[in-house]
């Protein structure tokens, strides 16, 4: 006998699912608890430095914070994966190589890496360090993986925003390594790793610096009744006022082209591909990742209980909630992105 609040059953022919991995974003030592009571699996974070790609005032870990974040997480079960995903600069690599050699002191369970010469590095001076190459790295074909595995030993790529889901199952028939994938969060420009504007406008590079559209260059003015947003020297948005104003990206701004203003590169909306769970597990994902490390502590617990609970669900056979994450969502507006491409 079943009570009226009671979740609803399993059908008959349901089988447990693969058990997939919840990578969740952690940007403060603050945030990072919150991820791992929320649920996750495991958190991935950076160092308070130009060595990882989200290099904001008031985010990220000291040597200290993480050595203790680590031991908090691994005494409750989950894994901390630490990215060191910005490119060293010419003849400049100590910072990104003691980011290394910290990650094995602190007892990191994964470095997150896309340059080349810092992959070298680590495999060459810590072997038994597992490599996770970052999504900055672009690659997204067999014979890319293929040389990260064969060269460097990578044990697990994350994906680029540019493929569908046919794509990533016969990737996965071809490569010996496990696979990453977004399943909610912002959205950047499709071509990892190559986010040229931000750098042209503010000189500083967010592969090199590890910040996109420093808040140092931002201004917002009010005119003519509108607010209007720059980045640099350049207008990025206006919006009538009393409504909010996103913040200054220069890919998720408004420009006129050919006599149309519009949202040229990306329209401000989150990725949500939280109802292309099977699918993605079917395809042989290991892991997902939410993006979010400049998020607050309260947007960390949410989404990470909401994906959560629709992992959950997946396992179990039962429906995934399709409006958990529209609150949470960048404009309320949501995209499933390259996933499921309609223009091609």
């Amino acid at each position: 006998m079943t009570t009226a609040n009671a979740a609803p059953a399993p059908s008959a022919a349901w089988k447990p699912k693969a058990k997939l991995e919840l990578v969740c974003p952690a940007g403060t030592p603050a945030a990072m608890r919150a991820a791992i009571e929320a649920g996750a699996d495991s958190v991935y974070c950076g160092f308070a430095d130009d060595t990882n790609a989200r290099n904001f005032p008031g985010l990220n870990f000291s040597p200290a914070e993480m050595a203790e974040g680590i031991a908090y997480a691994h005494k409750r079960g989950v894994k901390v994966l630490i990215a060191v995903n910005t490119f060293p600069r010419a003849g400049e690599p100590a910072a990104w190589h003691r980011a290394i050699d910290t990650i094995v002191q602190c007892g990191g369970d994964a470095a997150i890496v896309a340059d080349i010469g810092l992959l070298d590095y680590a495999a060459e001076k810590h072997p038994n360090l597992r490599l996770h190459l970052s999504v900055q790295a672009a690659a997204a074909n067999p014979e890319a993986i293929g040389f990260y595995i064969e060269r460097f030993g990578v044990k697990r790529v994350v994906l680029p925003r540019v493929l569908t889901v046919q794509e990533i199952a016969t990737l996965n028939k071809e490569i010996a390594c496990e696979t990453e994938v977004f399943v909610f969060g912002g959205l950047c420009v499709m071509a990892e790793g190559r986010c040229s504007l931000s750098s042209y406008v503010t000189g500083c590079s967010p592969n090199m610096n590890g910040v996109c559209s420093p808040p140092s260059h931002v201004a917002y003015t009010q005119e003519r009744g509108e607010f209007v947003s720059r980045l640099g020297e350049f207008m990025i948005n206006t919006v009538p006022g009393g409504q909010p104003m996103p913040y200054p990206t220069l890919c998720k701004g408004r420009f006129t082209a050919n006599g149309e203003t519009s949202h040229i590169f990306e329209d401000p909306a989150s990725l949500d591909a939280s109802l292309l769970i099977p699918p993605l597990a079917e395809a042989g994902v290991t892991a997902l990742k939410i993006e979010g490390r400049q998020r607050s502590r309260s947007y960390t617990d949410a989404v990470v209980r909401a994906l959560r609970g629709a992992l959950d669900a997946h396992s179990r056979g039962l429906p995934i909630n399709a409006r958990a994450l529209m609150a949470l969502s960048e404009g309320a507006t949501t995209t499933r992105g390259a996933y499921q491409k309609t223009w091609r």
